[in-house]
């Protein structure tokens, strides 16, 4: 109940909110330099309604690619699982889809599909999900973890049962780069990463 109420309370916070999006600079120092070295040279700001930092975001020059998965309601069909993506910077507080907080810092960003079972039934309709990786914590910009190898390390983001996400998908829309309010409480990046559109949630907290 607690819980439910707390949920409640972010997605109104965030309905009443507004952001914006501005370029930002180079991938910050706190990334191992083998990471900084394949992100592209610029990413984007996230400002708040007040005109305050709320994180900054940085993907891949070039998108990884492999063989098409084999696994069902993916989007990002050719991205090897585990792969790099990119890395954000919370500036402050932030919070993940399901609302779990993220200290402010530099993070990894990961490519994973959540279980198809039923505790995540309903969640997006597609399975892909960058998870979020402490910066110290992911030097190897070419490793592609397995599914258990990257939920742990993202663990060490929440220091908690479960991994920090945000919800990703292919984009064909036409729409990058754009930050784009979707429902009552979601803010989408529209971006590429190389030459992939993916859409990817930043604000907004999942309350089904």
């Amino acid at each position: 109940m607690l819980r439910a109420m707390s949920v409640f309370l972010l997605a109104c916070i965030a309905a009443v909110a507004q952001y914006k999006l501005e370029a930002t600079g180079a991938p910050p120092e706190d990334l191992d330099p083998a990471i900084r070295q394949i992100l592209a040279p610029s990413g984007h700001r996230i400002l708040r309604g007040d005109g305050s930092v709320y994180c900054e975001i940085w993907f891949r020059a070039s998108a990884p690619s492999g063989a098409p998965t084999s696994e069902q309601n993916v989007s990002l069909t050719t991205v090897p699982h585990g792969a790099l993506l990119g890395a954000i910077r919370f500036l402050v507080r932030g919070q993940d889809r399901r609302g779990q907080p993220i200290l402010p810092g530099v993070y990894t960003l990961r490519l994973s599909f959540f279980p198809p079972d039923g505790n995540h039934q309903g969640v997006a309709p597609q399975r892909d999900f960058l998870l979020l990786i402490p910066a110290a914590e992911d030097k190897d910009p070419n490793a592609t973890p397995s599914y258990a190898e990257v939920v742990a390390m993202s663990k060490k983001t929440t220091k908690g049962g479960h991994p920090a996400i945000l919800s990703l998908w292919k984009d064909d829309s036409g729409r990058a780069p754009s930050l784009v309010q979707e429902g009552e409480s979601d803010w989408v990046l529209y971006t590429k990463v190389g030459d992939l559109p993916i859409g990817v949630i930043l604000i907004g907290v999942y309350t089904g």
